[in-house]
């Protein structure tokens, strides 16, 4: 981070929630560019992910964190401890929940976390268009019951549906303050771990159930070749038994070469220049419950 001159307002904004509530797609949506991968799997983010939106009113930082969820494995501890720590370094929290969905014991859960912080929360109703008009007011009076929220936004994350107006409510509770980006920088997170994103989100779309959250992605090698513009990176595909390495392969490695070429045209899109991407998969038995395995992943669990 650098102090730069001073905007007129920035600070930062948590997106927080249970899995699968839209925090991704809303973070993509403000930003106008996808830089958190999208999945309608649950726990499909497993770290914060950055998101610098910079316009003339000043600077938001949104931080899209895991969704909070009883934890099954080291792995999942370290996610939820990344969510949660994330509530008292924000200016705002944002507390996303599904309409459709409806109040669950999941919200239950955050909502007695977020009763310790000082922090300001709003209540974010995504999926509005997903529902009657007439469903709104009881969830929202629902909701209510629970926690005063300082403001309440009904929004539809994927079609953009009152985004303006949440950046406008935040953009109130902010003070003025440094520009901790340049403003053409949209997140903090390098192309290597972009890159890794983009292979693990076509795996969850591509694999369905068969390879839920058992896979993790290390890219090795990143470089360009002589004489040409192409950027040649090489990926491997972990996971922990050896039927979901049959999976990810396919017949004929047909299955392999589909996640290539989608995660390709993305990682093309990040870069801005043509790649030749080579996927490898190999097998690391429990790997969600090794210290080891989790710091090599980046999951480090001593940051949190």
């Amino acid at each position: 981070m650098t102090n730069q001159s001073l905007t007129q307002k920035s600070g930062f904004a948590a997106l927080v929630g249970r899995p699968n509530v839209g925090k991704s797609t809303l973070l993509n949506q403000v930003l106008g560019q996808k830089i958190a991968i999208m999945s309608d799997k649950p726990q499909t983010t497993r770290n914060r992910i950055q998101g610098v939106y910079t316009e003339e009113r000043g600077q938001i930082v949104f931080i899209d964190t895991p969704g909070i969820h009883k934890p099954k494995h080291r792995l999942g501890d370290f996610m939820t401890r990344v969510a949660q720590n994330t509530f008292r370094e924000v200016d705002v929290v944002l507390f996303l929940v599904d309409a459709k969905e409806g109040k669950g014991r999941g919200d239950e859960f955050i909502i007695e976390r977020l009763k310790n912080i000082d922090t300001p929360v709003f209540l974010i109703i995504n999926k509005i268009d997903e529902i009657h008009p007439d469903q709104l007011l009881p969830l929202i009076e629902e909701y209510m019951s629970l926690f005063p929220f300082k403001e309440v936004i009904p929004v539809s994350a994927l079609q953009g549906n009152n985004v303006p107006a949440l950046l406008e409510q935040v953009y109130a509770y902010l003070e003025e303050g440094p520009q901790f980006y340049p403003e053409d920088q949209v997140t903090d997170h390098p192309e290597r771990f972009l890159m890794s994103e983009m292979i693990r989100e076509k795996v969850l779309h591509l694999t369905h159930e068969e390879i839920p959250h058992s896979i993790a992605v290390e890219i090795e090698q990143i470089k360009r070749r002589e004489n040409s513009e192409t950027v040649y990176v090489g990926a491997v595909i972990v996971v922990e038994r050896s039927s979901q390495k049959g999976i990810i392969i396919g017949k004929q490695g047909k299955m392999l070469k589909e996640i290539g070429k989608l995660a390709r045209e993305d990682i093309q899109n990040i870069l801005g220049s043509k790649i030749f991407l080579e996927l490898w998969v190999k097998v690391e038995k429990d790997w969600r419950n090794k210290p080891k395995y989790l710091k090599n992943f980046g999951y480090d669990e001593e940051e949190y």
